[in-house]
């Protein structure tokens, strides 16, 4: 038998948080090796197992995946995330695109210069409540079903539920006029694996601290 996926990241959200939900929700164990210096991404860069010299990289099934969106689609079709054929697929990857759009706003926003934050997160909020939220409770009123696509759990809808608890840490009132977002949100956090990683101790990272961004600039140098 398979070991378990090893996710190889610092010790923080990033770019492989999307990753450790979608193998939680899917009921998969896995487990991480964390970088915790620059030397230790130099070691992974030299010894070959990243093929862009970037992480995340996730060593599966044999391989050492790297590049996000192809560690997520190799997830999702092993453990039936993606969907019953190749137009329910184009629909998860269109939703998912637009989470990552919105995901990554949020994420930088801890690297904004003082200055400049509080416009940034007026820029975002307005975004969420204006553009990408009222989106998403379209996709739900449309087909009056319980998830995004196919009336089953897939990708778009794990991504977007941890999308919508970042919204919620950027402002709890966000998520107000969106009835069906809320319920989707609750009917997916409700779901034992999904339950299980919303628990304090399981492997789900908090926000980013000004301590751990520090650390991460430091092992990525980022200046």
């Amino acid at each position: 038998m398979a070991g378990k996926p090893l996710l190889h990241y610092f010790n923080g959200r990033g770019r492989m948080e999307c990753i450790r939900w979608l193998l939680a929700a899917a009921g998969v164990e896995f487990d991480e090796k964390f970088i915790e210096t620059p030397e230790d991404l130099d070691k992974l860069r030299n010894d070959g197992s990243l093929m862009f010299q970037q992480v995340p990289m996730v060593e599966i099934d044999g391989m050492k995946l790297v590049q996000t969106r192809a560690i997520l689609n190799y997830i999702a079709s092993k453990y039936n995330l993606y969907g019953k054929d190749i137009k329910e697929r184009a629909l998860i990857d269109m939703y998912a695109e637009g989470v990552f759009d919105l995901g990554e706003m949020i994420m930088l926003l801890p690297l904004c210069p003082p200055g400049e934050k509080d416009a940034k997160i007026m820029e975002v909020k307005e975004k969420i409540k204006n553009r990408y939220l009222p989106a998403f409770e379209k996709v739900l009123k449309s087909h009056g079903q319980d998830y995004l696509v196919g009336n089953r759990l897939s990708r778009a809808d794990v991504h977007l539920v941890e999308l919508l608890y970042y919204v919620e840490e950027v402002d709890p009132s966000l998520l107000a006029s969106f009835p069906l977002l809320k319920a989707l949100k609750s009917r997916v956090s409700s779901l034992p694996t999904v339950k299980k990683f919303l628990q304090p101790g399981s492997q789900r990272k908090p926000p980013l601290d000004e301590k751990s961004l520090e650390k991460a600039m430091k092992i990525f140098r980022i200046k």
